[in-house]
């Protein structure tokens, strides 16, 4: 289990029923045991991780993207795709295309169709001067980009270019995050998304490497005791 190994100061339990190795200094201050609501999720650094993870794997972008040689192993060993099996030829190790990365003309119609796009003043950053179609990249954007990307842009970037089954996973993940930061939620609603978005997550398995979904640490950083 994480932390096992560590040589940190562990608390009681630690390997049963927690793996916790910080306290929290918060603790510190005497109301804090007290309050109901203890840590705040960051929603714009979550989504502009799920962004880049989803942008970056379904572009294919070298070095970022999530479909990697160890990706492709777990696909194999605990979801049984025989089809996304490692190629082994004497010395030399082949990766399976996957079915939800674009070709090279699709990722060219990506860029090109982020540097085409204009947006009302204060709405987004102009994204044409972060785009390179030449060299088909994308240059780092603020977490409020982001933000704007994840939930109004990856369903229309994608919509013609995936199988329809991964655009419709994604599709509702784009949605999930537009519904929780949304100004008016109620209790019956939130419970709704709870349960609405296991389904995408599933569908996604099936074909999408789960790491995908590991937003770098974003949760894990927060929750301390």
């Amino acid at each position: 289990m994480f932390g096992l190994q560590s040589g940190k100061q562990k608390f009681a339990g630690f390997g049963l029923t927690h793996n916790w190795v910080k306290r929290s200094i918060f603790w510190e201050l005497s109301y804090w045991r007290n309050n109901l609501l203890r840590h705040n999720l960051d929603v714009m650094h979550i989504e502009k991780n799920a962004f880049e993870n989803i942008f970056n794997t379904v572009i294919d972008v070298k070095g970022k993207t999530k479909d990697n040689i160890k990706a492709t192993l777990d696909l194999t060993l605990f979801y049984n795709h025989k089809n996304m099996e490692l190629v082994c030829d004497g010395s030399w190790v082949t990766k399976p295309r996957a079915s939800f990365m674009l070709e090279k003309n699709a990722q060219l119609l990506v860029y090109k169709w982020f540097k085409s796009l204009r947006f009302p003043d204060g709405h987004a950053l102009n994204i044409s001067r972060l785009v390179n179609t030449e060299e088909c990249k994308l240059y780092v954007m603020k977490s409020h980009d982001c933000h704007v990307f994840m939930q109004t842009l990856i369903p229309l970037a994608f919509r013609d270019l995936l199988p329809k089954g991964i655009w419709d996973a994604l599709t509702e993940i784009s949605h999930f995050f537009r519904d929780i930061c949304s100004s008016k939620l109620n209790v019956n609603h939130i419970e709704m998304l709870e349960t609405n978005i296991i389904e995408p997550n599933m569908q996604t398995w099936d074909d999408i490497p789960p790491i995908i979904f590991w937003l770098n640490g974003a949760s894990t950083r927060t929750f301390t005791i």
